[in-house]
């Protein structure tokens, strides 16, 4: 994956290539203004009516050896999250076959590792996304770092998106995570490009970072040549036992600014309004899918975090006009 920055920017330095200034400007304008401009260029791009829907599963829970700050499933931390081994094949595809029944297109499966490691375990994984498959969902995967020859097996299985998060901006990196880098999580991205599998990568805000952290964030995604066909914009969920579980709840209007700044610099992406949404008002929900955020997750959980109950995110999207896409999974698979 190229890592050279862009041209197609709403704000470049003379030579044509976004820079994190520009970002930061983009961050800090009026948020009406930059509204409404994130609304028209989503409307040319994506239809404005339609909100795709996912499920995701947490098919092998807690035990992390990674020191992710925010993270419940991390075994460095003391949460009311216990360890629970890797599902059974089955177990998954029931899950997938209720997700299809309640409205969602994708499923996605999440397990808590801190790298893919060959054997049983992964070959179980790839049985789940066979299976996922043939039920007619996309089908995506979180497992943490992996390597070119893993890419290419779940490829093979017929992978859809490979979610892996770069969570926040360089200069916040360390404060979050010390176990791995930056740099760790974009040869991974790399290494699903090359496989042939779209990229599914955001971050997480909330995390005590700047504006310009969250720039950074944000033109690291908007210069991955190309950037990620799905961006999902997290917001903390703070867990009680992890380091930023005293974290002051983020301004909702944080949230807004970040998906729109999203939708201007990757203006074809599908942007994810993801964790964090139990605390942000049916208002605030409302004015990021205006600005842009065409994506949500069905289900009362989130790997371990809550989710809206379902009953009330359909009431929102009906009240606010707003109805499931019902995607081709067989072209988005081929890239279209």
């Amino acid at each position: 994956m190229n890592r050279a920055p862009s041209s197609c920017s709403p704000s470049s330095s003379a030579s044509g290539q976004l820079t994190v200034d520009a970002v930061v400007a983009l961050l800090e304008r009026p948020l009406l203004d930059l509204v409404f401009e994130a609304a028209s260029v989503h409307r040319r791009h994506h239809a404005a009516g339609a909100v795709q829907c996912s499920t995701l599963l947490s098919i092998k829970t807690g035990g992390c050896s990674e020191d992710c700050g925010y993270c419940s499933q991390s075994a460095r931390f003391k949460t009311p999250v216990e360890r629970e081994a890797l599902l059974d094949v089955e177990e998954v595809l029931k899950s997938a076959r209720a997700a299809k029944g309640n409205g969602a297109d994708r499923f996605c499966m999440g397990a808590a590792w801190r790298e893919v490691k060959d054997g049983e375990n992964f070959e179980r994984v790839l049985q789940m996304v066979r299976g996922v498959k043939e039920l007619g969902l996309e089908s995506c995967v979180t497992l943490g770092m992996l390597n070119e020859a893993q890419a290419k097996k779940l490829k093979d299985a017929g992978l859809d998106y490979y979610n892996h998060n770069l969570d926040t901006g360089a200069s916040h990196y360390e404060q979050v995570i010390t176990t791995h880098t930056l740099a760790d999580r974009l040869d991974t991205l790399d290494h699903v490009r090359a496989a042939g599998i779209h990229v599914c990568s955001g971050g997480i805000l909330g995390l005590g970072e700047s504006t310009r952290a969250r720039a950074e964030l944000l033109h690291q995604l908007a210069t991955l040549s190309p950037p990620p066909e799905s961006v999902p914009i997290n917001t903390l969920v703070r867990v009680p036992g992890t380091k930023f579980e005293q974290n002051a709840p983020l301004d909702w209007t944080v949230v807004v600014r970040m998906v729109a700044a999203a939708r201007l610099l990757i203006p074809d992406a599908v942007i994810r309004l993801s964790a964090g949404r139990t605390e942000m008002t049916e208002e605030g929900q409302a004015l990021c899918f205006l600005a842009g955020a065409n994506s949500v997750f069905l289900g009362d959980e989130l790997l371990t975090t809550p989710n809206p109950d379902p009953k009330s995110d359909a009431a929102l999207l009906q009240k606010l006009g707003l109805k499931a896409l019902a995607r081709d999974v067989g072209a988005a698979a081929a890239g279209a």
